[in-house]
């Protein structure tokens, strides 16, 4: 990767400064990425201030955002969808075939 494809940025996430090299067109991502992960610990940290530790609101941060990424990825899973379409288009193609 080019120098100039790369960028340094300073990402802000909960309590903590991260420094991290990013392309730059990946960087709008890690951005919305730190502001999730703030946005959700924060939540969690509040919901059970004084319960639980830091570890394990950081493990429920991580379960939750994990979460909807396994929900999101299973939405934008077609391959169900497109062997079912082969499957048919198979079936029709052979029933038009054999009907000429």
């Amino acid at each position: 990767m080019a120098d100039q494809d790369k960028l340094h940025i300073r990402l802000h996430v909960y309590d903590e400064e991260i420094e991290v090299t990013v392309k730059r067109e990946d960087e709008e991502f890690y951005r919305a990425a730190a502001k999730l992960i703030t946005d959700r610990y924060n939540a969690y940290a509040q919901a059970y201030k004084g319960r639980k530790n830091e570890h394990i609101i950081s493990l429920m941060t991580l379960v939750d955002i994990a979460l909807l990424y396994q929900k999101e990825r299973s939405h934008n899973d077609t391959a169900p969808y497109d062997n079912v379409l082969a499957r048919l288009t198979k079936e029709i193609e052979d029933a038009l075939g054999s009907s000429r």
